[in-house]
């Protein structure tokens, strides 16, 4: 699948001023600073598309972005980080509920991607934000992302780890390694149709 036009489309604080495109949706979920931003520029080939930032929690809206291929069109939702950010508690239930309600309500969405950091072990909020999927029947699969920071053995073997404990699909991922790209992108071409 050859992405041909990539672009982003809106900034919304909640659901109700998401616009309704009738594409499918896939909405990125990860801990602050798991590289979804960079997940999106790396797909588009295009580093200034989403705004990419070394201060965990700066993704505070539902950033939209529509993704022409020459398979079908598609979107992707850049939710708001769970987990470290230098928020009040107050900003981070608001987020949770903002988030909460786009996963649930939102009827073109297909698919939750949840970023998982390859250079730790799967988080409290990680196996939290799984659960709470899985309770509330959402369809996911797992991006283990950055994997350009260990070893191929490790690769296979975090990925074969998360399958068994999630249950899941597990997507190696790296935005400096292109051979990567390639499962993902298989991904959405199956399920864009």
């Amino acid at each position: 699948m050859k992405i041909l036009k990539p672009q982003f489309l809106i900034s919304s604080p909640n659901l109700a001023q998401c616009p309704t495109l009738g594409l499918p949706e896939f909405a990125l979920l990860g801990r602050s600073n798991v590289g979804k931003s960079t997940f999106i520029n790396t797909l588009a080939n295009n580093l200034k598309l989403a705004k990419t930032s070394n201060t965990p929690g700066k993704t505070r809206l539902i950033n939209l972005f529509s993704i022409s291929t020459d398979k079908g069109d598609f979107t992707i939702a850049d939710l708001p980080g769970y987990g470290y950010a230098k928020v009040s508690k107050a900003e981070q239930a608001k987020w949770q509920k903002n988030l909460e309600e786009y996963i649930l309500k939102r009827p073109e969405l297909r698919c939750c991607l949840q970023f998982i950091d390859a250079r730790h072990d799967i988080q409290k909020n990680d196996f939290q934000m799984h659960d709470w999927l899985k309770i509330n029947d959402i369809a996911s699969v797992a991006v283990l992302n950055k994997c350009d920071y260990i070893s191929r053995n490790e690769v296979f073997n975090k990925t074969k780890e998360i399958e068994r404990i999630f249950k899941v699909p597990v997507f190696p991922f790296s935005s400096k390694v292109s051979a990567y790209k390639d499962g993902i992108m298989k991904f959405f071409e199956e399920n864009i149709s």
